[in-house]
């Protein structure tokens, strides 16, 4: 795995200003959505006030309103985020899955790329469905199985979208090269 590109912020905000009337009203409508402002991949987006809009709203249910329980979701995005070794995506998501109930000691193994231990029986189905996904494309049967078990087949689905979406913001935010604030964990070198 390469390491996560490194230079200057190549989408940074756009004063608004200079936004147009789309762009004003997309940012208007995040600001005053559950996210409270406009900031990470968004920024990038709003290049495409249409493409920011849609994406937001997918993201707003899968955040907030998915099926997948708020613990095996974090963890669905802490696997996505190390994936793409995107630290602006971790550093947001990596305090909210503690908050969530995913130990400390499986976010420190994630980040550092090694296999946690002593999972809970959902976090080890979630997390190997997600690594399996990421890497080999699919999904095997009997993980599948698991998955299906665990989540029902509506959850399976919302956690490929989990994975998915998440992975549209790191390929921005990497693109964007979207730096996390300064003090910030960053986990992934630059």
């Amino acid at each position: 795995m390469t390491a996560p590109p490194s230079g200057p912020e190549r989408l940074p905000p756009i004063p608004e200003s200079q936004q147009s009337p789309a762009q004003r009203r997309v940012a208007t409508a995040l600001i005053a959505g559950p996210r409270g402002r406009l900031g990470g991949p968004f920024i990038a987006l709003l290049r495409s006030p249409e493409l920011c809009e849609r994406t937001q709203r997918l993201g707003e249910y899968l955040r907030y309103a998915s099926i997948v329980p708020p613990r095996l979701r974090e963890l669905a995005i802490l696997a996505t985020a190390r994936h793409w070794r995107q630290n602006y995506e971790w550093q947001v998501h990596a305090p909210i899955a503690e908050r969530a109930g995913i130990s400390r000691k499986l976010i420190d193994a994630l980040a550092a790329g090694r296999d946690p231990e002593a999972l809970a029986p959902d976090e080890d189905t979630v997390l190997r469905f997600c690594i399996q996904l990421q890497l080999g494309h699919e999904v095997g049967d009997a993980l599948y199985g698991q998955t299906r078990d665990l989540l029902g087949e509506d959850g399976v689905v919302e956690l490929c979208a989990i994975c998915g979406y998440y992975t549209l913001l790191a390929m921005v935010l990497n693109v964007a090269r979207t730096a996390v604030p300064a003090g910030a964990e960053a986990p992934f070198a630059q």
